[in-house]
């Protein structure tokens, strides 16, 4: 997958927005006020930050040397992914799983004005 591929992912979910809150170069995917994505534009190779279920994180760092710790990032919630050599199909899924997870973080009255939008 390419840089391109990922944002028009992102982009296809429910209320997602783009910022670059912290630099010019650190692409930040959001759902209602939470980051869900992170991606550094003009990294290489193409890496992405993504919010995965600490047991499964767990498992993937163990199967994947693609997928480590989220550098300044919580470690035990938040991986680091080089897209390099990972099928479409799992970058996809990782995605998903973060965007889900992050929705299910935000309040109720927020969940339901996405749902509803």
């Amino acid at each position: 997958m390419d840089t391109n591929e990922i944002l028009d992912y992102c982009l296809a979910k429910k209320r997602v927005t783009e910022t670059f809150p912290f630099d010019s170069e650190t692409l930040v995917m959001k759902v209602g006020t939470k980051m869900f994505l992170l991606i550094p534009l003009e990294k290489q190779p193409l890496s992405i930050n993504v919010k995965t279920d600490p047991e499964w994180s767990a498992e993937l760092r163990e199967r994947y040397p693609q997928i480590t710790g989220a550098y300044h990032m919580n470690k035990t919630h938040w991986n680091s992914v080089l897209v390099d050599r990972l099928k479409k199909e799992l970058i996809l899924q990782l995605i998903d799983q973060s965007y889900d997870l992050v929705f299910q973080s935000l309040t109720k009255k927020i969940q339901n004005t996405i749902l509803n939008s």
